[in-house]
């Protein structure tokens, strides 16, 4: 099974009009991750520059998740959904193959 940052890269990847903020739970610090178009990247930490490091662990825990219309302006985001659950997320990974 794919990783949880990946699932997630490719949602966006196949729904590219969607940006993803995801508030996560890392070591018991809070980090917000945006993923659009298969890319994820921290908006509080910085980065690897390694693709191959996921910038959302698997042991982290997912608080929740915003489905945001592209483009992505933090000025003023138009939200598609807000709050979602891990849970509800993996309903919609489902419906589209992920």
């Amino acid at each position: 099974m794919n990783s949880i940052c990946k699932r997630l890269e490719q949602y966006t990847a196949k729904r590219q009009q969607e940006v993803l903020i995801v508030t996560v739970e890392i070591a018991d610090e809070q980090d917000k991750i945006v993923i659009f178009k298969g890319f994820s990247s921290s908006l509080m930490r910085p980065t690897a520059f390694d693709a191959d490091v996921p910038v959302l662990p698997d042991e982290a825990t997912i608080i929740s998740i915003d489905r945001i219309a592209s483009p992505y302006n933090p000025e003023a985001p138009r939200y598609i959904q807000q709050g979602l659950s891990w849970e509800a997320m993996q309903t919609l990974l489902l419906e589209i193959g992920v």
